[in-house]
């Protein structure tokens, strides 16, 4: 969420940011100074009337212990007026206040000066390309197909017991798949992040903390019987940022650093075709996710070392990638800068995207009232990152299909030890 002071002092950054995304904030922008205004007003004139009435109320102590009775219960009438007027303002000033958090609320956060202008993921900019695309043999066959040919992944049989999007892996499928989540794991430990186990429900205030709500009701599973209100998480993001929701850090305690492993849960919008099959969209998949709390001064260099993490562990996995970054119609409400790491899938012919790392600035950090103290002893917002590391689907349909032979599907030799063995045949 944007601050307001940074609204009132930028007004014409935040448009002119905003267009990137392709939003016209003219009006938004003029209603929060508006809605600002209005709340100082009520402000000033309820400080006034509850001061006044306390200037009155120690007089007419004064007047009763010196007997002047009469005039004590003139000024008691007084009082009384000026009760109900704070009381009014009082009504005033808070719907004031929720109308103004409304609309902030509904305002994305102002993308970074690097962010490119453009509508759709076509207008993103591709900033690193690495690895050689290898060369399949005619009968390659795409991932759907080879779990179904090795029998790793049932879709069926997932379907069966849930429905679409909630598959089944078996036997080198279910190993692999915990041998990419333990090498993602042991990856970022050995790179500093602390490791973390979190819940997979969260409450109302923790989606709101991350700004999944009220952006992302629509995509996420809400659990609300018996009296509960909680959501499935869709990322590790949203417990793991929210471990810091309220906190005041020293500056001494930055940067804190965070990886974890859950399921995720998406309830996606429904589409068919051949970039929807198999584990290119699912409604519950696997995730290793990193996160930071940075100090403002040096976010933006945590986010190219998140991103040269994110390449390291490509690069050992020996899988041709590329770096977008994200243009600002394709940009997440609460980013400021992402950027999208993509996956070439030889069988496909196309890219997957396989991580997303952004940095938020203080747009989590102020829902979450996430500060420290700086250096001179003064409360400031922190900033926020988070990224993939890996999202695992489609870095294992990415395996299976660029990694196919005439004999089996070769495992990577750096996971070979989580493994335990070094091809599915």
């Amino acid at each position: 969420m944007l601050q307001v002071p940074f609204i009132r002092e930028n007004q014409e950054l935040v448009i002119t940011r905003l267009a990137k995304r392709n939003i016209d904030a003219k009006q938004m922008i003029a209603d929060v100074i508006t809605f600002d205004e209005d709340r100082r007003r009520l402000q000033t004139q309820l400080d006034a009337t509850l001061a006044e009435s306390n200037t009155l109320s120690k007089e007419i102590g004064q007047l009763f212990k010196s007997g002047e009775v009469q005039k004590a219960n003139t000024l008691k009438e007084k009082t009384a007026k000026l009760k109900e007027d704070g009381k009014t303002l009082t009504e005033q000033l808070n719907l004031k206040v929720e109308a103004l958090q409304d609309l902030l609320y509904k305002i994305p956060n102002v993308p970074h000066e690097s962010v490119p202008s453009g509508n759709t993921e076509e207008d993103n900019e591709e900033v690193y390309r690495e690895g050689d695309i290898p060369v399949l043999s005619d009968n390659a066959l795409p991932h759907w197909e080879l779990a179904k040919k090795y029998d790793i992944i049932d879709f069926e049989l997932g379907n069966k017991i849930t429905g679409a999007g909630f598959p089944v892996y078996k036997d080198k499928g279910a190993k692999l798949q915990r041998a990419l989540i333990n090498y993602f794991l042991d990856k970022n430990t050995a790179a500093g992040y602390k490791e973390m186990q979190v819940p997979h429900l969260v409450n109302e205030a923790s989606g709101f903390g991350t700004g999944q709500l009220p952006d992302k009701e629509g995509q996420m599973y809400h659990v609300n019987g018996n009296g509960d209100n909680f959501y499935l998480i869709p990322t590790a993001e949203v417990p793991a940022t929210n471990l810091f929701r309220g906190d005041l850090l020293l500056e001494s305690e930055l940067p804190k650093a965070i990886t974890a492993y859950t399921p995720c849960f998406r309830r996606e919008a429904g589409s068919y075709g051949a970039h929807v099959r198999g584990l290119n969209r699912l409604h519950q998949f696997d995730k290793v996710e990193i996160l930071r709390v940075e100090h403002p001064s040096r976010s933006y260099e945590a986010l190219d070392e998140m991103v040269a993490h994110v390449k390291q562990i490509l690069v050992e996995l020996k899988l041709p990638y590329r770096i977008l970054r994200l243009c600002g119609g394709d940009l997440g409400f609460t980013s400021a800068l992402t950027y999208d790491f993509e996956v070439f899938s030889t069988a496909q012919d196309r890219w997957l995207e396989i991580s997303s790392v952004s940095n938020f600035e203080t747009f989590q950090a102020n829902r979450l009232k996430l500060r420290f103290k700086n250096a001179n002893g003064k409360s400031e917002l922190a900033h926020t990152l988070n990224g993939s590391s890996l999202a695992l689907p489609r870095v294992l349909a990415g395996i299976l299909e660029n990694y196919q032979t005439d004999d089996g599907i070769v495992i990577p030799e750096v996971l070979i030890p989580y493994t335990g063995f070094p091809i599915i045949d």
